[in-house]
C-alpha cells in the first residue's frame, strides 16, 4: 500500500511541475557560468553546477536568472533553456568584446533557406483537419521592478504632500486632486489592463477555418468588445526572424547543436544590422532552434538590443509530424511615464530649476505582457459542415463564467486585484461606452451614446465643391438591434449648396449581415466614378481622393430600395431598385436632349472574399482580417418604364489579389466595365485621372484606382479594362529609428473606347489607346508612417515635356496596398 501510494504522489508531482533543463553562459564567450541563481516569484529554485546547469520543477511561466556581476535575466520556462548573461562591469565587458563580422555566416543562412523551403510542410495547415484550444492573457503594467520603485515614489509622494501646509481649494479641485491620488494609488496595486480569452479553433482542407470564442474576459468591462475580441496573434505567419526578404535586417551565426526531447537541434543566433556592443546590450538580440531532422522551428527568443525594452518567444512541438506552437510570450515596452519628485508648479520655477528638477524625476515603463498557451492538439478530427458555417468567428460565451476552465496559469494576486478594482472604476467612469467608443474608429465611427457619427462625413474636397463639409449619424444598437436610421448633411463651399440623405436599415436576424434598406437622397457626384459598392472603410477612404482634380459632376436627387444578405462568410449579394432624377453641373447635352433626366434603374452587386475573417458584432459584421483574393460585381439595368428615359445596362468588375514569391509580394487589381444602350455621360465611365493638367507639377496623394500623370476629368469610355500592378522588392532595410523601409515597383494601364463620342456634347476626349506609367514607391519614407511615390507616364500619351509625363505621390502607409 506505501508503495502504492509512493508511486501515486510521483505521478501527481511530475504532472504538476513539469521538469525543465536550464545551461546558463557568458555571453561575451560562451564559457558556463558556475552558481547562477534561477528563481520564480522571490523563491530561489536551485543553483547551476560546474557546467552551468541545474534541472529543476516549477509551475512557473517564467524564471529569474541571476549571476554576481552579470545583468539579471528573464527567460519563459521549456524544457531546456539557454541563457546568456551579460557582464554590469562597462571596462570587462570592452575587454571581452568580440567583434563580429558584418556578414552572416553561410551555413546559418543555408539552414535559414531550408526552414522556408520546408515551411508548408511542416505547418498544421499541410493536414486534412485539426483543432486545438488556445488561453491568451494580455495586460498592460509596470515591469517588476519599476512596481516596487513606484510603489515606494507614491508613498513618499503622498506623505510630501501632507505635510505640505494646507490651500484652500474649490469642490471641483478637491475632487480632481482625490481622483488624482486614488488612481495613483491603484496603479501601484494593480495593473491598468488585464483581458483574458480562450479560443477553439478548428481547419479542415474542405471547410476552411472556424474560430470559436470559449469565453472573454476583459477588467472593467460587462459587455464584451467584439472589435478586439477578433485580435490575431501572429501564430500562422511566419516569424520576421527567418523571412527571406529580412536578410538585410539580420546577421546570422551558427553557433551550436543541442538535443531537446531526444531530437537534435541546430542553434543559430542572431543580431539586428549595424548593431554595436554597449554596457546595455547583449551581443545577440537573440537565438533560433532548428530541428536538424525537419529544418521546422523549434523555437525562436528575439531581444530588444536594449534589455529593458522587451523580448519575444515563441515554442513549438511536434504534433503528428506537423509543428505547433505551443507557447507564445511578449514583453515589450510601449512608454515611459514620469512623474515630478517636487510639488512645487512649474510657473514658479526659473529655468535652472526646471532643469534641476528634470534629473530627480522618476521614470517608470509601461509595458504590454501577452502570454498564449496552445493545448488540445487533435487531428484528424470529425468534419461536420455545420461546424464550419456562419462567419469565420463565432461566439460562445463572452461573460468570463467559464475562463477558469481554460486557464494554463492561475492568476496572481495583482491580477486578480485588476479585476475588482477595475471593475469598481468602470462603473464609476463608464468604461463600457468609451472603450465602444474607440472600438468604432476602426469602422470609421465615432460612437456618443447611441448615435453613430460617420467620419468621413466630416470634411472633404473635390473640384466641384472645393471643400465640402459635413455630419452623418447612424442610430447605433443602443436605439434598436432590428432598426437603425441615419442621415447626413453636406455643404459645398465653392457651389454654395446643401446635399443630404436620409435612410433607414431593417434588420431580419441578428445572426449575421441580412437587412432591408430604404433610403432618400439629394447629393452630387464626379461623372463616371467607378462602383464602391460593398468596399470597406479603408479602400473607400483610399479612393476619396480620385475626384481631386475632376470638376465634371452630376446630380442626383430621388429614393431607392435595397436588400443585402451574406450567403456565406465569403459571400454578399445586394439587390436594390433606385428612381431618381439626374442633371448635369457642367456644359452637357446628351443627343441633344439636355442635360436632366428621369433614370429609373435596378442593380445587383456580388462581393466574394473567401479567405477574409469576419465576426458578428452587435452593431453587425467586422471584417477583422481582409484576405485575398476578392472579387467585387456590379449589374445596372436601366429601364424606360416608371417614366425613367433610358434604356441601358452597365457592368463593371474589380479583382483584388497579392500573392507571394521568392522574388518578392506582387499586389494586382484587374478591374474594367461596359455600358450598353442610351445613358448620360456619368452613366460611363472616367478614367481616374489625378493630376491638374494645369501644366504644373503633378504631385497628389494616391487612390485605389487612379493615376497620378493622368489629367482629371479628361477621359470617358463607355468600355474599358485597366490594370494596377505593384511588386515589393524583397530588400528591406532601416533608414532612421526603427521603422523598416521598402520599395515597390509599380505598373499602371488602361485601355477602352467610345462606340459614339458626338452624342455627348462636351468637351472631353475618348482613351482608345493604352495609357502606362510607370513608378517605385519608398515605404515608410524615411522611417515616417508616409510612403513617397515617383511615377512617369510612357507609351503612346506620353509627351516631350517630362513635367508633364512626371507626378509625385503621397501615402499613408496605413492604407496599405
Amino acid at each position: 500500500m506505501k508503495n502504492i501510494f509512493i508511486i501515486v504522489f510521483s505521478f501527481s508531482f511530475c504532472f504538476a511541475f513539469s521538469q525543465s533543463k536550464i545551461i546558463v553562459k557568458n555571453a561575451a564567450d560562451d564559457t558556463a557560468i558556475h552558481g547562477a541563481e534561477i528563481s520564480c516569484k522571490n523563491q530561489v529554485l536551485g543553483r547551476t553546477d560546474h557546467s552551468g546547469t541545474l534541472i529543476f520543477n516549477t509551475k512557473c511561466s517564467k524564471v529569474e536568472v541571476s549571476a554576481k556581476g552579470f545583468y539579471e535575466e528573464d527567460v519563459v520556462t521549456d524544457k531546456l533553456m539557454e541563457v546568456f548573461l551579460t557582464k554590469t562591469d562597462v571596462k570587462t565587458r570592452e575587454i571581452q568584446s568580440v567583434v563580429l563580422q558584418d556578414k552572416s555566416d553561410p551555413k546559418a543562412l543555408e539552414i535559414l533557406r531550408k526552414i522556408n523551403e520546408n515551411y508548408q510542410e511542416n505547418s498544421p495547415k499541410s493536414l486534412d483537419s485539426y483543432s486545438y484550444k488556445s488561453y491568451e492573457k494580455i495586460s498592460l503594467d509596470f515591469d517588476e521592478d519599476s512596481i516596487k520603485a513606484y510603489n515606494n515614489y507614491i508613498g513618499n509622494r503622498i506623505d510630501s504632500l501632507k505635510k505640505l501646509p494646507q490651500q484652500p481649494m474649490k469642490k471641483q479641485e478637491m475632487k480632481d486632486s482625490l481622483q488624482s491620488v486614488g488612481l495613483m494609488k491603484l496603479m501601484g496595486s494593480s495593473k491598468m489592463f488585464l483581458w483574458e480569452r480562450a479560443l477553439e479553433n478548428l481547419y479542415s482542407k474542405k471547410y476552411g477555418e472556424k474560430t470559436i470564442v470559449l469565453d472573454n474576459k476583459i477588467a472593467g468591462l460587462k459587455e464584451p468588445i467584439y472589435e478586439l475580441m477578433a485580435f490575431r496573434s501572429n501564430r500562422t505567419q511566419i516569424p520576421k526572424e527567418i523571412k527571406e526578404e529580412n536578410r538585410n535586417l539580420y546577421r546570422y551565426f551558427l553557433t551550436d547543436s543541442i538535443e531537446i526531447d531526444g531530437r537534435e537541434n541546430y542553434v543559430i543566433r542572431f543580431r539586428e544590422v549595424g548593431y554595436k556592443q554597449s554596457a546595455n546590450k547583449t551581443k545577440f538580440n537573440g537565438y533560433i532552434y532548428v530541428d536538424k531532422d525537419t529544418y521546422a522551428l523549434k523555437k525562436i527568443v528575439s531581444n530588444s538590443k536594449i534589455k529593458s525594452e522587451g523580448s519575444i518567444t515563441s515554442i513549438w512541438k511536434p504534433f503528428d509530424n506537423k509543428w505547433f506552437l505551443v507557447k507564445e510570450n511578449y514583453k515589450i515596452k510601449l512608454a515611459s511615464t514620469t512623474f515630478s519628485n517636487t510639488s512645487d508648479s512649474d510657473k514658479n520655477k526659473t529655468k535652472e530649476q526646471k532643469e534641476e528638477d528634470k534629473k530627480t524625476r522618476s521614470k517608470f515603463g509601461t509595458y504590454a505582457f501577452v502570454t498564449a498557451d496552445y493545448f488540445d492538439f487533435k487531428t484528424p478530427i470529425e468534419e461536420k459542415r455545420q461546424n464550419f458555417r456562419g462567419y469565420s468567428m463565432e461566439v460562445n460565451n463572452s461573460d468570463g463564467s467559464l475562463i477558469d476552465k481554460y486557464r494554463t496559469d492561475s492568476l496572481t494576486g495583482r491580477e486578480q486585484t485588476t479585476y475588482l478594482k477595475i471593475d469598481s472604476l468602470s462603473n464609476k467612469y463608464n468604461l463600457d461606452n468609451k472603450v465602444k467608443a474607440l472600438a468604432g474608429l476602426l469602422k470609421g465611427k465615432l460612437r456618443l451614446g447611441m448615435v453613430d457619427f460617420d467620419l468621413s462625413k466630416i470634411v472633404g474636397y473635390n473640384k466641384y465643391e472645393h471643400f465640402r463639409l459635413g455630419l452623418g449619424a447612424k442610430l447605433n444598437e443602443k436605439f434598436s438591434r432590428y432598426i437603425s436610421p441615419d442621415a447626413y448633411f453636406a455643404y459645398g463651399i465653392y457651389d454654395k449648396q446643401f446635399k443630404f440623405g436620409a435612410g433607414v436599415d431593417i434588420r431580419t436576424t441578428t445572426k449575421k449581415n441580412s437587412f432591408f434598406r430604404v433610403e432618400y437622397f439629394d447629393d452630387v457626384n464626379a461623372a463616371g466614378r467607378f462602383s464602391e459598392n460593398l468596399w470597406n472603410f479603408r479602400m473607400m477612404i483610399m479612393n476619396s481622393g480620385v475626384s481631386l482634380n475632376n470638376g465634371v459632376f452630376y446630380g442626383y436627387k430621388g429614393f431607392a430600395v435595397s436588400y443585402e444578405n451574406d450567403i456565406t462568410n465569403g459571400l454578399t449579394v445586394n439587390v436594390s431598385a433606385r428612381k431618381s432624377e439626374e442633371d448635369a453641373k457642367f456644359d452637357y447635352s446628351y443627343k441633344g436632349l439636355g442635360n436632366t433626366f428621369d433614370v429609373t434603374s435596378s442593380t445587383i452587386t456580388l462581393k466574394y472574399s473567401p479567405n477574409s475573417k469576419n465576426i458578428m458584432t452587435e452593431n453587425g459584421k467586422f471584417t477583422y482580417e481582409q484576405n485575398f483574393p476578392e472579387f467585387y460585381f456590379n449589374y445596372e439595368q436601366g429601364f424606360k418604364s416608371l417614366d425613367g428615359d433610358f434604356n441601358f445596362s452597365r457592368l463593371d468588375a474589380l479583382l483584388v489579389h497579392n500573392f507571394k514569391t521568392k522574388l518578392g509580394v506582387t499586389g494586382l487589381r484587374a478591374y474594367g466595365g461596359i455600358v450598353f444602350g442610351d445613358a448620360p455621360i456619368w452613366k460611363n465611365f472616367t478614367m481616374n485621372g489625378l493630376g491638374k493638367g494645369n501644366g504644373g507639377l503633378n504631385f497628389n496623394l494616391t487612390s485605389y484606382l487612379g493615376f497620378a500623370t493622368m489629367e482629371g476629368g479628361k477621359y470617358y469610355n463607355d468600355k474599358f479594362v485597366g490594370a494596377y500592378l505593384t511588386h515589393r522588392l524583397p530588400w528591406y532595410f532601416k533608414s532612421f529609428g526603427k521603422n523598416v523601409s521598402s520599395f515597390d515597383v509599380i505598373y499602371r494601364g488602361t485601355i477602352g473606347n467610345m462606340k459614339n463620342p458626338e452624342f455627348h456634347q462636351f468637351d472631353f476626349k475618348k482613351l482608345n489607346h493604352l495609357y502606362n506609367e510607370v513608378g517605385l514607391e519608398w515605404n515608410n519614407f524615411l522611417s515616417t508612417q508616409f510612403n513617397l511615390g515617383f511615377f512617369y507616364r510612357v507609351g503612346y500619351y506620353n509627351t516631350t515635356k517630362f513635367k508633364d509625363n512626371f507626378a509625385i505621390q503621397f501615402k499613408l502607409k496605413l492604407l496599405g496596398f
